[in-house]
């Protein structure tokens, strides 16, 4: 009788046969950096020239995945991607991002990252920059406009709490700014603008480059200093972690970064230390943020049971002081072709680091095929749990991945979407793009699109167009589209629908797509 008793126990025991209040579920920290390149950490691409030794570091002791993607080549759309599990192109945005005072993008009712996690006894918290709308208190709604900001000079009360940001969205506690390039230029804690915007934003030549001139009279906190923003996020970071170290419960932070993007304000610790240009020294900042949170993780004895995922919304920005980092030898985008804003890989293909002491290979590397989306379906898997049949309509697993494995159910496939709400198919090896008939969007609204396809196996800066030697592959590749497009859905065992019409063979004609019957 001993032996099958003891056998019985060790079953019981198994981790995979706990019950999830058993466990002990890891934490899990996302780092998501805002315009940094695939080329810009220095152990991924040795030849460039701005130092990231934190972020180096993370690479020795992590797993670095070389083909993943944000699901946008701009911010809002990839966020929205992140946090659902779904494209941001089946929602009604189709091209750019959430301009100043625009409703949210989330519904209400959608399944989100931070949401799942607190249904499996995780606490949540958002710092940073949300940028996936409000519904600001005014004489008027917060409304989706074709217009971009053109919400920006209408009166809003301040005063009044505003719904439909991160703690209606899953998280328990938010601090940050919408953004640090639109107003209202000041901090929001939880539902709250914090300090109150009763000054008018003046932008100063002394802080840095590419500041908001245009919104020069917004409503903006008293001395307001853009400089300032990206510290203050980081302490507000490593104070939160320190604060979780004493608590039983597992935690889930997204730390959505401000940087590199503009305005390009490096703080003074920071100022020339590159040696090549503003945007450079913001890069080091960027690094620097990013490591302050991780040695905070590990100072408070959490670095064991913590998942830290490093990756960014998009490629570098091309108006930042792109030049001078080419000029210096320092290419963002490494071998890729493109920057931010772009269908082509360099305005999608973004660093993913992920660090799990003892669980995944330190200093390893994967080619597996991923998207942003997939860190919820991901995370499920981590928590051997699974996700609700409703929702992360996107979410494809690389869990198998993260332990070494392949798996059967990996993402093979993956839909790109640009500034200007172009599309592109990834299938393998191969990519089709659907590119404008032209390079003004709005002289190309209601024409087709233009189709080119690349292998990018034997040409990963794609300059080989080979739509006209396959035919074959670029009608198969486009009905394959047509079809993901139309079940609403990603995952095999799910059929859903869209927000809005979405057409990739001609060019949208509105922002806001009409709302699908």
């Amino acid at each position: 009788m001993l032996r099958p008793l003891v056998c019985c126990l060790l079953l019981c025991l198994s981790p995979g046969l706990l019950s999830a209040a058993e466990q002990q579920r890891p934490n899990i920290v996302v780092i998501l950096a805002d315009d940094f390149g695939v080329g810009d950490i220095q152990a991924h691409y040795p030849d460039n020239k701005i130092p990231t030794p934190y972020l180096d570091r993370l690479v020795k002791q992590g797993m670095s995945f070389t083909d993943a993607h944000s699901g946008s080549a701009v911010c809002t759309p990839t966020r929205y991607g992140l946090l659902t599990g779904r494209y941001a192109w089946r929602t009604r945005l189709q091209e750019w991002v959430i301009a100043a005072y625009e409703p949210p993008l989330i519904a209400a009712d959608r399944l989100t990252f931070p949401g799942f996690l607190k249904s499996q006894g995780y606490t949540t918290a958002c710092i940073g920059k949300w940028h996936l709308g409000w519904n600001w208190p005014g004489p008027q709604p917060s409304q989706m406009t074709e217009k971009r900001n053109g919400q920006w000079q209408l009166n809003w009360d301040f005063t009044k709490p505003i719904s439909g940001g991160p703690v209606d969205r899953g998280f328990d506690y938010f601090f940050g700014v919408d953004l640090p390039n639109l107003p209202p230029f000041t901090f929001i804690e939880n539902n709250r603008v914090f300090p109150q915007p009763t000054a008018k934003f003046q932008p100063d030549p002394a802080e840095g480059i590419v500041l908001p001139k245009a919104f020069t009279g917004a409503p903006a906190a008293p001395d307001w200093k853009m400089q300032e923003i990206l510290p203050e996020l980081t302490r507000r970071a490593v104070k939160y972690i320190e604060q979780q170290a004493t608590e039983k419960k597992p935690f889930f932070l997204y730390f959505s970064m401000t940087s590199p993007h503009e305005p390009v304000v490096p703080s003074p610790p920071f100022r020339g230390k590159s040696g090549i240009a503003p945007v450079a020294d913001f890069v080091m900042e960027t690094d620097w943020s990013a490591g302050q949170v991780i040695q905070a993780i590990d100072q408070a004895g959490l670095g064991e049971n913590t998942v830290v995922i490093f990756t960014a919304d998009n490629g570098h920005s091309h108006y930042t002081g792109w030049n001078d980092l080419i000029k210096a030898g320092h290419r963002p985008s490494g071998p890729y072709r493109g920057h931010k804003g772009d269908v082509w890989e360099g305005g999608h293909r973004v660093p993913l680091v992920v660090r799990w002491p003892g669980k995944v290979q330190a200093g390893g590397s994967s080619d597996q095929l991923i998207c942003l989306t997939d860190l919820l379906a991901t995370s499920a898997d981590l928590l051997g749990t699974k996700l609700p049949a409703a929702g992360a309509e996107d979410s494809l697993s690389f869990f198998p991945a993260l332990q070494g494995k392949a798996s059967d159910g990996s993402r093979t496939s993956v839909v790109n979407h640009s500034n200007f709400g172009e599309f592109a198919y990834r299938d393998g090896p191969w990519k089709l793009v659907y590119k404008l008939s032209g390079r003004n969007l709005e002289k190309s609204r209601g024409k087709p699109t233009i189709a080119e396809l690349y292998h990018l196996q034997s040409d990963i800066a794609e300059e080989q167009d080979l739509s006209q030697k396959h035919p074959e592959r670029v009608r198969q590749m486009t009905a394959d589209l047509q079809a993901l497009i139309d079940r609403g859905s990603s995952r095999p065992d799910q059929q859903s629908k869209n927000d809005g019409q979405v057409e990739f063979k001609t060019t949208q004609k509105l922002r806001w797509a009409p709302v699908k019957d």
